[in-house]
């Protein structure tokens, strides 16, 4: 049995382990980063194959069979493996679901966090001797606000949005929700669900949790954008896709919106050309809302029980 990781640096970069893979094979080959020329040369012979951004279109796969006969991919997303391509050709594939609830949750609410308290903006200004030279025991140099009787507007109410909505709770938030169904929300004691449009009117801060589908390939617009608060704060560590990055700059830099955070863009990493990058009042950071050590511990986890429940005839989390 021989096993191929082909870009293993995101979800390990060295504090974790790959070991358990020697308990599965006689030969295991771990690579960093792989390029597209590189794929087929590095994965030839492997019967087991693990990825994480690597794409496996339909050309990898057939030049990899008959071999070939799993992919395990180290994420909840599976789009770069071309499913019909490993469906005719008897491959297995495996994705990593729930892994990053908590941890992108609490990322949401750093980004909600960083617009409401200001928190680096102040301290950078202590630093730099602000304080020392105030003649009152305290001061702020923007608005501060509470998050309690604000609202948030919650796209999408899987795992990750109802742990959003969990903690919007424990803030006293209201919360509107928007989904492809009706959601049972008994358990929230301010929550709703409601029609897209008006989750976004009546937002303070509308935050993107849905899967990328052609349905919502391009959600937030100039229409969507043109109908939230000047005030709204957008929040996005869904998919890039579900935003139009250039409709959001544009919204941005004429005020229509007060702010945005987020998490993943259309193309990664970033292009120097995105809008984003230099819109006003736009935070972003590199795709790491899923990237505490606890949280890629877990998706090792969930990657070697994938494999163990492969070998046994027994595969779970199976997509396609």
């Amino acid at each position: 049995m021989k096993i191929v990781v082909l870009d293993a640096y995101t979800t390990n970069p060295g504090d974790l382990s790959w070991d358990f893979l020697n308990r599965y094979a006689d030969e295991v080959a771990i690579y960093e980063r792989t390029q597209p020329d590189d794929v087929i040369t590095r994965s030839k012979g492997a019967q087991i194959l693990i990825v994480n951004k690597t794409v496996l279109g339909k050309d990898e796969i057939a030049a990899l069979s008959p071999e070939l006969k799993y992919i395990g991919l180290q994420s909840t997303g599976y789009n770069v493996i071309d499913l019909n391509a490993a469906k005719e050709y008897g491959i297995t594939v495996c994705n990593i679901p729930s892994y990053s609830t908590n941890a992108v949750a609490q990322q949401v609410f750093a980004f909600i966090l960083h617009f409401t308290n200001m928190v680096s903006l102040h301290s950078e200004s202590v630093h730099n001797g602000d304080w020392c030279s105030c003649p009152d025991f305290c001061y702020w140099l923007s608005p501060l606000s509470e998050l309690y009787g604000k609202t948030i507007g919650i796209i999408g109410f899987g795992s990750i949005g109802k742990r959003v909505a969990d903690i919007a709770q424990s803030f006293g938030m209201n919360i509107l929700v928007h989904s492809r169904s009706k959601k049972d929300l008994s358990d929230y004691k301010n929550a709703r669900n409601a029609e897209l449009s008006e989750l976004l009117q009546n937002s303070d801060f509308v935050t993107c949790h849905c899967p990328l589908t052609d349905e919502t390939e391009g959600l937030i617009n100039h229409g969507t954008i043109s109908k939230m608060k000047k005030t709204a704060i957008l929040i996005n560590t869904s998919r890039g896709p579900v935003v139009d990055e250039q409709a959001l700059a544009d919204a941005l830099n004429d005020g229509k919106i007060a702010g945005a955070a987020l998490d993943v863009l259309r193309i990664e990493p970033a292009s120097r050309e995105n809008p984003l990058l230099s819109a006003k009042n736009c935070m972003i950071t590199p795709h790491i809302a899923w990237a505490a050590k606890e949280t890629r511990a877990r998706l090792l986890l969930i990657l070697e029980e994938n494999i163990r429940c492969y070998l046994n005839g027994t595969p779970q989390n199976t997509v396609g």
